[in-house]
């Protein structure tokens, strides 16, 4: 019987391929740079497959550690829950959270309040940026879990929410009639954008951008001061806005698929107790609540 696989050189693998670095996932592990050049040999040498590809200081993942890195993750779930089960005491200590500020603006204060009364001894400190900020700064060792809109990187991430989006317009302003339509919306990387133009672009609808802003409260602005059209998920949509679509020439948008990732390190325990607090608080939430959005007339 083949000897089993070592967790410890598992979760140096993974903070190699998740910071595509040597040097940095050797900070992660509490672990000199040799010791984890040794590790990785080791587990090499085990498994009888180069696991990296070196290209100067930049590693990547090869096929053969592409198909050992979701694998190993889930050993370290798996190990993570056994240690899990013997533990007795409160859970504590601090976790670090982004998520982007679409979400942030109505459901964050909410949850995470909740979630404060229900373990008061663990401490979440918060950041809001757009989704390919977060993902950046998950690389780079800046995040613990975060939330983001699945579609900027499809290969990352554990999908938990589909939202529809709408397009909104301010109730009772000109903008929607404003020919070309002015529009509202991220910058150029916001897969939302993306999808915006080019389903604008397929029904032939004039528009053009007079609004640019990564920040959803910046956005909501400009469309409840009827500056701008916009469009939002479900869960940020607010009352003022009026929600529009087929009947005012605005085709069907592409659904939000809201995702969560987590660093290789943050299983069992504080992690586990967010992570199910933040998908069943926004999984539960209902289909077709608007959320006080009035529909178009």
């Amino acid at each position: 019987m083949a000897a089993p696989l070592d967790l410890d050189q598992l979760q140096t693998f993974c903070a190699i391929a998740d910071c595509g670095s040597f040097t940095e996932a050797a900070k992660r592990v509490y672990k000199t740079q040799s010791a984890v050049s040794m590790q990785i040999k080791r587990l090499e040498e085990r498994l009888g497959q180069s696991l990296f590809t070196r290209d100067g200081r930049r590693v990547t993942l090869t096929t053969e550690g592409e198909g050992l890195y979701a694998r190993a993750r889930r050993m370290l779930k798996i190990n993570a829950e056994i240690i899990d089960m013997f533990s007795e005491g409160d859970l504590a200590g601090n976790i670090r959270f982004g998520v982007p500020d679409d979400y942030a603006v109505k459901l964050l204060p909410v949850l995470l309040s909740s979630f404060q009364r229900t373990h008061p001894k663990i401490t979440v400190d918060v950041s809001c940026q757009p989704s390919e900020v977060l993902l950046k700064g998950m690389r780079e060792g800046r995040y613990d879990i975060i939330v983001f809109t699945q579609g900027t990187m499809h290969e990352f991430g554990e999908l938990f929410r589909t939202e529809r989006m709408f397009w909104v317009a301010s109730h009772g302003g000109r903008a929607l009639a404003t020919d070309p339509m002015p529009l509202a919306c991220g910058p150029n990387f916001c897969i939302w954008r993306a999808d915006a133009v080019d389903a604008l672009s397929r029904v032939n609808r004039d528009f053009r951008i007079v609004y640019t802003s990564s920040n959803a409260m910046a956005i909501t602005s400009a469309v409840l001061s009827d500056l701008a059209v916009g469009f939002l998920p479900e869960s940020a949509l607010q009352p003022g806005m009026r929600v529009v679509g087929e009947e005012q020439r605005l085709p069907r948008l592409q659904d939000a698929q809201i995702a969560l990732l987590r660093a290789s390190h943050a299983y069992g325990g504080i992690y586990d107790a967010l992570v199910k607090h933040i998908t069943e608080s926004m999984g539960n939430l209902p289909g077709s609540d608007r959320n006080g959005a009035e529909a178009a007339e």
